[in-house]
């Protein structure tokens, strides 16, 4: 898998990264300094092996680096090794987290290699165990990450919230003075059952630095008033997601609307995007929008990004449209031979193509490399520019192959061992 990892954890300079305690995930590390990490869930029968494996791989080459699964019966407890083991026999070493509720405490005592086999697990405190049973099933669950030494996640949604730290909060509202309304009180309980589950397990006895948490909740607003009165709670990574965020569209606007607020702030250590998936179309799709998210506020890197124009009456060509189509396809094909031939940064390289004079010379300086076509009124020649200097100019029906062939040029003279080698020595 190629992903792009700055070695200081680079972030965006909008806003100071959010310190928090360093968790170990497998053979990756999620917190402190460590860039934000992207991860999905599987929707196949988790008891079906090769399905399920299929999926996981599927995430995983697409830029998930940690992938989940629900866990919900024996059955699908007593697939995980098998899973376990044809990851590893492929040489995948995906790390793998176990979703549990309602019975993650037996099953994970029922089946101790599904225990030893995941790298995460993943606890709901709101459907853990009810009245007096929650501690004992929660602690149950605790005491097995403590034997197999493997971190957890605590992650409360709204949709599924500890009903008795709900009813107390309520309790003391009527009481106020001045009663938040229902959907504050809501934000609240999921905040503190957060951190009161956080508490009794550092209780039980699991370090502070086995833990991640998460408080999803569905409803943009909310979502982040829950994370901004988290973060200063707790020193543990946070964990971020719209939860159920819907399909198509909507889901990408609201889950990137959602993130967006909480990462500028320097809030969340690892993301997912909890998208409703169009029938027949592909999981991945859901890692592809996290890695967009992240790249867009330049968080991180993963491949060069595509600038161009929605285009208007003065481009009613559709050349512009295909052509950058075109080149967003040939770069992510050409990405994998690029990052595995040592042109180290070349995921950081702009380029632009636009469609007509208006801002097409002006975006296309802006880039490392740009080409602004003629619109439908102009001079039929198109513009190539590299590092804001106009390079060369070339006829519509030449504009596609001229283009990659100074973009290949580019990349060589400026990305590849030799090109750094060669800047190193004159610097």
């Amino acid at each position: 898998m190629i992903i792009h990892t700055p070695e200081d954890g680079s972030r965006s300079n909008w806003a100071k990264r959010r310190k928090s305690l360093q968790v170990r995930v497998r053979d990756m590390y999620i917190g402190s300094d460590n860039p934000v990490a992207v991860q999905s869930m599987t929707n196949t029968d988790t008891g079906d092996v090769t399905a399920t494996v299929a999926q996981i791989l599927e995430l995983y080459k697409a830029g998930s680096e940690l992938v989940r699964f629900t866990v919900q019966n024996k059955r699908m407890a007593e697939a995980v090794p098998l899973i376990r083991k044809a990851l590893d026999d492929l040489g995948y070493n995906v790390p793998l987290i176990g979703d549990f509720h309602y019975n993650g405490h037996q099953l994970l005592k029922e089946v101790p290699a599904c225990a030893e086999a995941l790298d995460k697990y993943r606890i709901n405190p709101g459907n853990v165990g009810f009245g007096d049973k929650h501690d004992d099933n929660f602690k149950t669950m605790i005491d097995v990450a403590k034997d197999y030494d493997k971190p957890v996640r605590i992650g409360v949604n709204w949709g599924s919230l500890d009903q008795t730290v709900l009813t107390k909060l309520m309790d003391e509202n009527i009481r106020s003075k001045a009663p938040k309304s229902a959907e504050e009180i809501t934000v609240d309980a999921v905040v503190e059952s957060a951190v009161q589950s956080v508490n009794k397990a550092i209780e039980y006895g699991l370090a502070p630095n086995k833990i991640i948490v998460s408080t999803k909740i569905s409803e943009v607003p909310y979502m982040v008033q829950a994370y901004e009165k988290l973060a200063p709670r707790i020193e543990q990574p946070l964990h971020l997601g719209l939860t159920e965020a819907g399909l198509g569209s909507k889901g990408v606007a609201a889950s990137s609307a959602a993130l967006s607020l909480l990462l500028t702030k320097g809030i969340g250590d690892t993301i997912r995007v909890s998208l409703t998936p169009v029938p027949g179309s592909s999981r991945a799709e859901e890692v592809t929008v996290c890695r967009q998210i992240l790249q867009s506020l330049d968080i991180r890197h993963f491949s060069p990004l595509v600038s161009s124009c929605p285009g208007c009456g003065r481009t009613t060509s559709t050349v512009f449209q295909e052509m950058a189509q075109e080149l967003t396809e040939y770069l992510q094909l050409r990405m994998p031979e690029w990052k595995a031939g040592g042109y180290d940064g070349v995921e950081e390289m702009k380029v632009a193509v636009m469609g007509c004079v208006v801002n097409g010379p002006g975006e296309s300086k802006r880039a490392q490399i740009g080409i602004s076509l003629p619109g439908s009124g102009e001079n039929p020649s198109c513009l190539i520019y590299e590092d804001g200097k106009h390079v060369a100019s070339v006829k519509a029906a030449e504009a596609r192959q001229a283009f990659k062939q100074h973009l290949e040029r580019y990349v060589q003279t400026h990305y590849s061992k030799q090109a750094k080698e060669k800047q190193a020595a004159q610097n």
